[in-house]
This record gives structure tokens, sequence and C-alpha cells, in this order.
């Protein structure tokens, strides 16, 4: 154990203060140690001060430890370094706290929660207070595997069309018509209107009548290809279980969207995503066999973290944790994963956010639930229910901002001049593309199912049609980082479009967008409304 690297923290009496002031601390079991020294050299390079604790049979005492460390008020996260043991035990690992379930027991899930959000409450509030993450491995050939991963996803990473691409996949609800309707709107919304025009994002969606579902019988191909091309956020919303997710529900036939046994086929060799699931049971990670979230996280080719629900989660609670989420990325930018996961929990606690799908999500919640006199024990309850597989220390890539100026409207056929400036060198590509919540084509509508060859293969062709949103793209040269251009609209585009920007460069990228309406132009006959006013 190399004294530089390593620095123990032992545990002591509560009047004696730390040794040092610690910004991270890492609870490790000692035969894990020798593992972890890549990343305790990879971290301390960074600067971080890391204490590390050893012994991990008593959560009580790996509590007092981080309680300890957190007196001299610089510790800031937690890693813990292990699989799930019994309190007391002397197997090789890290305990997890069962916290008594309240809300989600009405809907069928056990009366304890195990959570590691225990040793991120500081005061004994059930909100966190630094960010916690875990590696939950079963041998050191497992956390080499993770540790590899981690730090090759901050050092080797190039940057490409990964830096601003998402995936979504969606399961049916099944929660009624009424909140099933609830949460589609609310999850179109959220698409359409709070995540920026410029990011990319890719909609696989599990049910047959939608136009974003490929061939069902491919659809789990679909969801692997999806995690291994890379992207920023890989998010899955529906129900889940312990090793699989929900399946594609068609007359007479289901086919399974992902499970465990899948995870060997995805081999992301560029940049795997962070993985969140907004699903029941998917990070159960105390089960006695290894979890859908475990078995992504420890595959060499799967996400390099996975934020995952431990027990039954709730449509409400979930979709606010997901909506506080993507705020914390895109608008405040947090620096690590650790701290976006921190102030998501603190802010999802709150009645009403910042963001009007965060405000319509509280108000229908008050109108459907099942129980709306427990919507706060059920924002409570999910800071428990979800947990991070994944180093809380890890940077979260953000793009440089591309200012861009074009017109606010423009006419079908007509051409509009498109400027713009960048602090990163690279190859400008500029795109004319629809809102998420409309279409560059005309799709079918789908009423009857038809269990015949070509007709389930035609849903591939609708499907890449439904997520392809541009009418029109162009590459350009950047001089001195300023670029000029010009892009003309196709004749048969109209309604709200964005003029979106991304510019790829070797390390960095760079995205900017503004939105731009095309007015179609008055048919021979017909008079404008500027004719009328006029």
């Amino acid at each position: 154990m190399t004294p530089i690297l390593l620095l123990a923290l032992m545990m002591a009496p509560p009047e004696t203060p730390a040794a040092e002031a610690y910004d991270t601390l890492v609870v490790c079991p000692e035969p894990y140690v020798e593992a972890m020294q890549p990343w305790f050299a990879y971290r301390t390079a960074q600067g971080h001060k890391i204490g590390v604790v050893t012994d991990t049979s008593s959560k009580e005492n790996i509590r007092g430890s981080i309680r300890q460390a957190a007196q001299a008020g610089q510790l800031q996260q937690v890693l813990l370094v292990g699989d799930v043991i019994a309190d007391g035990s002397k197997d090789i690992g890290v305990p997890v706290h069962y916290q008594k379930a309240i809300v989600n027991v009405h809907f069928g899930s056990e009366p304890e929660i195990p959570t590691d959000n225990y040793y991120a409450d500081l005061d004994d509030d059930q909100v966190p207070d630094i960010a916690v993450g875990r590696f939950s491995v079963n041998s050191a050939d497992e956390l080499k595997t993770i540790v590899a991963k981690t730090i090759e996803y901050e050092t080797q990473a190039k940057a490409g069309n990964w830096r601003r691409r998402l995936h979504f996949v969606a399961g049916l609800g099944g929660f009624g018509s009424v909140v099933d309707t609830i949460l589609e709107s609310a999850t179109k919304k959220f698409l359409t209107d709070e995540i920026p025009a410029h990011f990319d994002t890719v909609v696989a969606q599990g049910s047959w009548q939608s136009p974003y579902c490929p061939d069902p019988r491919e659809f789990r191909d679909e969801v692997v290809r999806q995690l291994s091309d890379g992207s920023l956020f890989w998010v899955y919303m529906g129900h889940g279980h312990y090793e699989h997710l929900d399946y594609v529900r068609v007359p007479d036939n289901s086919f399974p969207i992902l499970s465990s046994q899948d995870v060997a086929a995805v081999r992301n060799e560029g940049c795997p995503p962070i993985a969140i699931f907004l699903a029941c049971y998917t990070g159960a990670f105390d089960a006695p066999r290894v979890c859908l979230a475990e078995s992504l996280h420890r595959s060499p080719g799967g996400p390099v973290a996975v934020f995952a629900g431990s027990r039954v989660t709730m449509p409400y609670a979930m979709s606010v944790m997901g909506t506080e989420m993507m705020q914390q990325y895109f608008q405040e930018q947090q620096p690590t994963l650790g701290q976006l996961i921190l102030e998501a929990k603190r802010q999802s606690i709150q009645l009403q956010g910042k963001t009007g799908n965060r405000k319509m999500l509280d108000t229908m919640a008050q109108l459907v639930s099942p129980k709306p006199k427990l919507l706060k024990e059920e924002r409570y309850e999910h800071l428990a229910l979800f947990n991070l597989l994944g180093d809380p220390l890890l940077a979260l890539p953000h793009a440089s901002p591309v200012e861009l100026k074009a017109p606010k409207s423009a006419h079908p056929g007509e051409t509009i001049e498109i400027a713009g400036q960048t602090n990163t060198p690279g190859k400008v590509h500029v795109e004319l593309v629809c809102r998420r919540d409309g279409f560059v084509t005309p799709l079918p509508k789908r009423l009857e199912y038809q269990d015949d060859h070509a007709q389930l293969t035609s849903y591939n062709e609708v499907f890449r049609t439904a997520n392809n949103r541009s009418w029109h793209s162009i590459d350009v040269d950047a001089t001195e980082g300023e670029f000029l251009t010009q892009l003309k609209i196709p004749d048969n585009c109209q309604g709200p479009c964005h003029v979106r920007v991304w510019v790829e460069g070797v390390s960095q990228v760079g995205l900017g967008s503004q939105d731009i309406e095309i007015i179609p132009l008055p048919t021979k006959g017909t008079v404008s409304s500027e004719m009328v006013t006029k």
C-alpha cells in the first residue's frame, strides 16, 4: 500500500478530530485495495484528498467513519467498493441499509428498501448531504474492469456524435389509461421543451402502434445496438424486474426488451453511456442473483455507470427524479455524476420545481395519484429507492456553446443566412430540424396488428423515419472560429423547427441552436393575415 496514494482513515473516538480533511472517502475491503490502485493514483493526481476505510463489517462503523471525516467540512463524496453483504458479516463487501417502506408497500413492494442513501445522510433527515456511489463487484477482476472503464471514460473518449445523443427506451405504462396518458404527455413535453434542441434524441417505444416501435421481433436487438452505439445518457422508462425489463406485447405474442442474458452482446467500443433505469427492481443490488444494473455495470462493454431503483418505484416520484436529473445536467451543468444525482435528489423533494414539466407533474399527481396524501412521502422514499452503481467523481462531458444567428421565421423554398461563432476548432455541421413532437414525413397510423413478415419489417423504416428530424443539413468551414452559410428551406417544410449546429472537434464538441418558424406562403385565392391587418 503506497502511503501517498492511500490515506487510511481509522476509527477514532467521536471527540478525536480526523487527521486530515478528505474530499472523498472510499469504503473498500482490504482484498480489493490492490485492484483500486489505478483509481487511487488517477484521482489523487487530480488533486483529490482520499481517505480509505477497510473495515467494512459494520454499517454503523462505516457511517461513523463517514461522519467523522465530514466534520472537517471538506467531504463531498463516498465510494463504496464491493457487493452487498450482511451487516456484521466477514464476507468481502459493504453492508447496505434497509429503510422502512411507507408508500411503495401500497403498490406491492417489500416492507424494506435497500439503500446507500444511509451513508450520504449526515443528519438523519433522509436527505443526502454528500454524493455516494458503489462499485458493486464480487471479485477483484470485476473491480479492475469497472476501474479501467471509469478511467478510460475520462481519458480516452473521443469527441463525436455520442456527445450530443440521448437514447430513450419506453415500455408500456400499464398504470391505467388516465395515468398512462399523463405520463405520455409529460414525456413528450420533457423531450420537446426541456432538452435543448441542439441535442439529438433517439426514441424506441415498446408499443406496436407507435411509429417509434421498430419490428417488435427485433426490439431487443435495437436496444442492444443503442447501448453499444454510445451516447451521453441511455434512459429506460417502464416496468422492470431483477434481471429483465418489460416486453413488447402484441396480439397473441410478446417480445423481450432486454435481460441480463443480453448483456454479453453489449459491446461498446466507443464511449459507454450513463444508464438510467426509471423502473422497478432493476437496481436490486441486494438480491441473491446479480441484478440487471449490476450485470451491465460489470460488463466491459456496458455502461460506465447505472442509476436504478432497488424495489418497486412509482410513476410520479420517478418522473420527478428523471426531470430533476436532466435539469441538473442541461441547465445547471453539474461537473460530476455524483453531484448531479445529489442535487437532483435534493431538488426532487421540493414541491414544485423550476421547470414547467415538473410543475405539471406535481399538479397532475394531486388529481390522479392513488395516494395523493402521500406525495411528499413518495418523493422522499425515492431518495432511498434510487442508487448509483458507479463513481460519484465521474466527470460529466459538457459541450462548448456555439453562438448562432438565424432568422426567427422563414417560408418554404426560401434561402436563409446562418452565422455563428465557436471556440471549438473542427468540422461545422448545420441542420434544419423539426421539433421533437413532430415528423418530417407523415407516418402511417397502425390500427390493426398484422403478423406478417413484410408488414413487421416495414416497422423498421417507419422507426428510422420517426427519429430522423432533419429537413436539410450542410457542412461548412469556420475561419478563426466564425462561420457564415446559407441554407435552403425545403418546399415541403413547415411548422416549428430549429436551426442547430454541432462542431466536431478532436477532444471537444460545440453545440448551439435557435428556434425558427417555417410559415407556409398563402396559396392563390386566399388572403394572408398580414393583408387583412393592413
